[in-house]
């Protein structure tokens, strides 16, 4: 159980880490991750395909499987696939409860307002070590990014998003 533990929260900093540096860092815009974070960021609805990050986490268990062993491994995939759900629905739902309705905040706070801020998609805890978090007002959404969840059929934003979202 341990093991378990201590992968999931590997897992929160490689999310922090590989999103911040081969994310955002010029020197690995060109990398197989730099250009679909890129992508995922102009086009904002786009997502890598799931069968690139399926083989990646595949070779990446096996090789783990081997160094660290399986409680850790599967600790750090579990929390990896939950990282992938989440982060895909902030984009898609217009989301639940207290910890969905922040971490959407705080992830459209990196994608709208300043992209040097709030790496961690799921966790602030790497961002308040690091320095890179910043709190979240109203996120200002361009008008050709703007999710379906988050607008009415006229185009609006929802009376229950107007708070916190603006369209600009």
């Amino acid at each position: 159980m341990i093991a378990f533990v201590l992968g999931a929260l590997t897992w929160t900093l490689l999310e922090y880490l590989i999103h911040r540096w081969m994310g955002h860092d010029r020197r690995f815009k060109k990398t197989p991750f730099g250009v679909e974070h890129v992508r995922h960021h102009i086009e904002g609805n786009y997502f890598a395909p799931t069968w690139k990050k399926v083989l990646f986490a595949l070779g990446l268990g096996a090789l783990l499987v081997l160094l660290a062993g399986i409680g850790y491994t599967v600790g750090l995939l579990a929390s990896y696939a939950l990282y992938e759900v989440l982060h895909r629905r902030y984009h898609t739902h217009g989301g639940f409860g207290p910890y969905g309705r922040w971490a959407r905040r705080h992830h459209f706070h990196h994608h709208f307002v300043d992209g040097r801020t709030n790496h961690g998609v799921t966790s602030p805890v790497w961002d308040l070590v690091f320095g890179t978090y910043a709190p979240t007002s109203a996120i200002p959404v361009p008008r050709k990014l703007v999710m379906p969840w988050l607008v009415d059929a006229s185009g609006a934003i929802r009376a229950e998003h107007a708070g916190v979202y603006r369209l600009r």
